[in-house]
C-alpha cells in the first residue's frame, strides 16, 4: 500500500520524505493546481498519479496516457514522479517531453492515445505546478472527474496493478509544427510581434509563424522559467504594455501573445492598443460567420454582450450561447453542441472542425487572427477592432479570497443580486433587465451595463468583469456597485489590478 496522502506536512522532516502530502484545495473544477513544496511534494504527485491511473481503469479506458511538461525549473521533475505512479497503476506512459499543453491535446490525436496528463502551471507564479487531465479527447476533466479523483487520491484508494510501461517519444514537436504549418502560406507580408514572456511557447511560436510567410518580431521568446520580466500571461497589463511598446517600436500590424503552456493569445492592434480577448472573439465570429453562414458559438459569461447585438453577426444568421468560464466547460459545451468556435475571455478559443479539434490552442488562435487579416488586406486590425460597436470593458480583475471562502461568498452575491431581481430592486436606478447564473453571477442593467463575479477556478481569488455599451462612466458606475457589494464580505482581499 502506498502511504495515505496528508494535507500538510512540515517540509525538511523525515515525515515530508517518506508521506505523500497532497492539500485538498488542489484539486479544482477542471483541473488541479498547487505550490510546489508547501502544498504537494513529489510523493503526493506519485500518489496523484497512482490515483489517476486508477480512474483511467475504473471508468473502463485503454490504460495508456500522453504525459508533457512545461518550462518551468521543477516540472521535468514532477513529470517524472506522476510517471511513477502512472506505471504503478498499471497505465503505459507516453511522454513526449517539453511541450505545451496543446502539443499533449494534439498527441492524444497523432499518436492514437485516449488519455492525457500534461504537467503545467499555466500563467500562475512561479512556485505552481498542476497538470491537465482527459480521458475523452477532445474534452479535458470537469466537477465530476475532478471530485472521484480527489476522492481515490485523498483516501488512498490508489490501486497498484502490473502492466504499467514508459515510452519516450522522441522528436513529437516536429510532428506537432508539421500539423500546424502544412498549408499554404499567407498572402499578404504581415509583420508580428511574438510575445513569449519567456514561458514555453517561446520554443515553438516564433517558428510556427515564420514558416506560415509572418515577418516576426521576438519579444521574450528566450526560455527562462525565472520569468524576469513578468509572468507569461497576455491578459495581464503587463505583458499588454510590453507587447504595445514592441509592437510601436518595431512598426508590426500585430501583437500575439502566448501564456505559460500556449493555449492562450493575446493581441494588440497595430496601434499598440490591446484587444481584449472577447472583442477579438467577435472580430473572428464575423469573419468566420461570413464563411460558414448561420455559424453557432460559445462564449463565456465573462465575455462582452456584443456577441449577441452585433449586427453584423445577426445578418450573418450567427447563434451564441453563454456557457461558464473554464476550459473544461467550454471544450465539452463546443463540442456537445457541435459549436464552430468557442470563445473564452481569458484567450482560450476552441476550434472545431473544420478549423480545429475542439480543444484549445493558443497557435491554432494566432493562425485564424492571422488569416482575418489576410482575408482583409485593406485594413488594419485596428479599423476591424474600430468597426465593432463600441463598449467600454474591464480587464479581468481579480480580488483575493481563500479557497476555503470564494465558493461561500460567491453564494451570498448571487442570492443578493437573485433577492434584489424577485422584489423589483434597482441597480444604479435601473431595473434589472436580467440575470445569468451558469458561473456565478452576471447582472445586466437596463441600458445593457453588466457586471459579473465567479469564483476563481484555479487560483484563491474572485473574477470579476464589467462592461457597458454607454460610456466608460456607466462602466465604472458598474464596477463601483459590484465591488461595493464584495465589501460587504470580509474574506475579499485587494484586487491584482482593477479601474
Amino acid at each position: 500500500m502506498f502511504p495515505l496522502p496528508q494535507a500538510s506536512i512540515q517540509p525538511n522532516t523525515y515525515a515530508y520524505e517518506t508521506v505523500p502530502l497532497v492539500k485538498p484545495t488542489g484539486f479544482r473544477e477542471y483541473d488541479a493546481r498547487w505550490l510546489f513544496g508547501s502544498e504537494i511534494n513529489l510523493m503526493g504527485v506519485q500518489a496523484l498519479g497512482l490515483g489517476l491511473g486508477t480512474l483511467i481503469h475504473e471508468l473502463g479506458i485503454r490504460p495508456e496516457i500522453v504525459t508533457g511538461h512545461d518550462f518551468r525549473g521543477y516540472s521535468s521533475s514532477i513529470k517524472q514522479a506522476l510517471t511513477l505512479g502512472l506505471m504503478a497503476a498499471g497505465i503505459k506512459v507516453h511522454d513526449i517531453g517539453l511541450a505545451l499543453s496543446p502539443m499533449a491535446y494534439f498527441a492524444q490525436f497523432a499518436l492514437d492515445i485516449p488519455c492525457v496528463a500534461m504537467v503545467t502551471a499555466s500563467h500562475n507564479d512561479n512556485g505552481w505546478t498542476g497538470v491537465k487531465m482527459g480521458v475523452n479527447r477532445p474534452m479535458t476533466f470537469g466537477p465530476d472527474e475532478m471530485s472521484r479523483l480527489k476522492e481515490i487520491v485523498l483516501s488512498g484508494a490508489g490501486t497498484p496493478r502490473e502492466g504499467g510501461s514508459y515510452v519516450y517519444v522522441e522528436n513529437f514537436p516536429e510532428v506537432y509544427i508539421k500539423d500546424l504549418t502544412d498549408r499554404p502560406k499567407l498572402k499578404n507580408k504581415i509583420k508580428a510581434v511574438v510575445a513569449c514572456g519567456n514561458g514555453t511557447a517561446g520554443a515553438f511560436a516564433p517558428r510556427i509563424l515564420e514558416a506560415l510567410g509572418v515577418e516576426v518580431v521576438p519579444l521574450d521568446t528566450e526560455l527562462d522559467h525565472s520569468f524576469p520580466k513578468y509572468n507569461p500571461n497576455p491578459e495581464d497589463m503587463e505583458m499588454l504594455h510590453a507587447m504595445r511598446d514592441a509592437v510601436l517600436a518595431s512598426g508590426a500590424d500585430v501583437g500575439l501573445g502566448f501564456d505559460g503552456d500556449g493555449d492562450r493569445c493575446g493581441v494588440v492592434d497595430d496601434h499598440g492598443e490591446e484587444i481584449f480577448a472577447d472583442k477579438v472573439g467577435v472580430m473572428l465570429a464575423r469573419d468566420l460567420s461570413a464563411i460558414y453562414p448561420e455559424a453557432q458559438f460559445v462564449v463565456d459569461v465573462k465575455s462582452t454582450g456584443l456577441f449577441v447585438t452585433d449586427p453584423v453577426l445577426i445578418a450573418n444568421g450567427a447563434k451564441t450561447d453563454y456557457w461558464k468560464t473554464g476550459h473544461s466547460y467550454m471544450k465539452r459545451r463546443v463540442n456537445e453542441s457541435g459549436a464552430l468556435v468557442g470563445f473564452e475571455k481569458s484567450g482560450h478559443y476552441f476550434f472545431n472542425k473544420p478549423i480545429g479539434r475542439g480543444y484549445d490552442d493558443g497557435l491554432v488562435s494566432a493562425i485564424a487572427i492571422l488569416d482575418m487579416l489576410d482575408r482583409n488586406p485593406g485594413k488594419k486590425l485596428s479599423e476591424l477592432k474600430d468597426a465593432l460597436p463600441k463598449t467600454w470593458s474591464s480587464p479581468t480583475m481579480s480580488p483575493h479570497c481563500a479557497d476555503e471562502k470564494k465558493y461561500g461568498v460567491v453564494a451570498a452575491v448571487v442570492k443578493h443580486f437573485e433577492d434584489l431581481a424577485a422584489s423589483g430592486g434597482k441597480i444604479d436606478g435601473q431595473a434589472i433587465r436580467d440575470i445569468v447564473t451558469v458561473n456565478g453571477v452576471r447582472v445586466t442593467a437596463e441600458d445593457g451595463s453588466w457586471g459579473l463575479v465567479r469564483a476563481s477556478s484555479n487560483k484563491p481569488e474572485l473574477v470579476v468583469v464589467v462592461e457597458s455599451p454607454v460610456s466608460e462612466a456607466r462602466m465604472y458606475d458598474m464596477f463601483k456597485l459590484v465591488d461595493g457589494v464584495l465589501r460587504t464580505h470580509p474574506e475579499v482581499g485587494a484586487y491584482n489590478q482593477s479601474l
